[in-house]
């Protein structure tokens, strides 16, 4: 009797039946994997939410409603976060919030601070604008989006955003090392965050990423891991001129190196006391 089955059912099947093998067995499976389940999840998420962002644009508490369902992405990939200092967070006062960068996981953890944080937007790339749902949605919901090629065009921008933050008692977040590392160092930090806080006179907001020391760019490894996210008292900038950038910049570059260390440091021993 012929097979009712077809070679690419067959074929389909078995890969099926080799994905749990795979997950367990094989780093780089579980890396691409993760990752890939974490971005369809976020974009299909984005686009269900398109209708319900469309009614508010350019809001940014459309963050807030976002973060509530894509925050769900964490548990699909295995990221536990513990918050810490959230009671710094003063929703009625604007600030520039500036943090460490270390992948695009980040975005994870900042999902479990929204509901907190309330009004905050967010400065990012250019490109993502174009990542479909996701950087639409993330138009809508009053992302700044610059290009760092056009330097007076993205200084504009920034200046706009700025005196919305204002106007509007907003926070933005800025990552001021300008690109993302995962190597256990925060990288020193370009002057546009500290620029455009001195010059609005409002608040630096430090907050700290631990260490990813689950996630290994270059080996593929993506296990299951935890991540604290430390939030430090505001650094008040009245009455500061650009004179004190510099010592405003590595003063809050230097903070933030120490709670890193310590926090990275109480993860590592939680994880040989669980093991």
């Amino acid at each position: 009797m012929a097979s009712s089955y077809s070679y690419p059912e067959l074929f389909l099947a078995g890969f099926i039946f080799t994905l749990p093998f795979l997950y367990e067995k094989s780093n780089v499976f579980r890396y691409y994997l993760k990752f890939f389940l974490y971005y369809a999840y976020v974009l299909i998420t984005c686009t269900i939410l398109l209708p319900v962002v469309l009614l508010y644009p350019r809001d940014v508490t459309n963050l807030i409603v976002a973060s509530r369902f894509c925050r769900y992405a964490s548990h699909i990939v295995g990221i536990e976060w513990e918050l810490r200092g959230l009671e710094h967070w003063d929703n009625e006062q604007c600030c520039i919030v500036i943090s460490n960068h270390q992948s695009s996981l980040d975005i994870l953890g900042m999902f479990e601070m929204w509901p907190r944080m309330k009004r905050c937007t967010v400065v990012a790339k250019r490109p993502l604008m174009f990542a479909g749902a996701f950087g639409f949605g993330a138009w809508l919901s009053g992302l700044v989006f610059i290009d760092r090629l056009k330097t007076e065009k993205a200084r504009q921008l920034m200046k706009e955003a700025t005196a919305r933050v204002i106007d509007e008692k907003t926070k933005l977040w800025i990552f001021p090392e300008g690109a993302r590392f995962n190597n256990g160092i925060i990288q020193p930090f370009k002057k546009g965050a500290f620029y455009l806080a001195i010059d609005a006179q409002i608040p630096i907001m430090p907050v700290v990423f631990s260490q990813y020391y689950f996630l290994d760019n270059e080996s593929k490894t993506f296990e299951p891991g935890k991540v604290v996210i430390t939030t430090l008292p505001p650094i008040p900038t009245k009455g500061l001129t650009r004179n004190d950038l510099e010592n405003l910049s590595d003063m809050a570059r230097h903070q933030m190196i120490e709670v890193f260390n310590e926090s990275s440091k109480d993860l590592v021993k939680q994880k040989k006391i669980a093991i």
